[in-house]
């Protein structure tokens, strides 16, 4: 008698666990690396990471931070639902001239939680100025 509750408390359980995990949101970036190219100091050093949520369940990006001051990325406050597309700004401080190659991290609830995105480019000094 015991070991029948023990084995329908086991499947019970291994069904439940199934359960929980069929609601699974996914994060698909259209490309995870921004390329600037050349662009001329103190110019719009604002770009957009977009992305869709490619599984069943709310999209929530809790955390995006970046390998530098000098890029301050901006995530979307509100879940993404299944199917929409959402955008992670980010903006360089294009008075920094030289290369640009930084690193955004990404954390969400999706099944990968951690995504690395890069932006890379250089800035040019245009003004003649040396």
């Amino acid at each position: 008698m015991m070991k029948k509750i023990v084995v329908v408390l086991l499947v019970g359980l291994l069904g439940f666990g199934l359960k929980a995990q069929e609601k699974k949101a996914k994060i698909e970036f259209k490309s995870e690396t921004v390329d600037y190219g050349e662009v001329a100091k103190g110019s719009d050093g604002v770009r957009v990471f977009e992305f869709t949520n490619t599984g069943n369940a709310p999209l929530i990006i809790s955390k995006v931070s970046s390998s530098c001051g000098c890029t301050i990325p901006k995530k979307p406050e509100d879940p993404v639902m299944p199917g929409k597309v959402g955008k992670i700004e980010v903006k360089y401080d294009t008075n920094r001239v030289g290369p640009i190659r930084k690193a955004i991290t990404v954390i969400s609830n999706a099944d990968t939680p951690t995504k690395v995105l890069k932006i890379k480019g250089e800035v040019k000094d245009t003004s003649g100025a040396k």
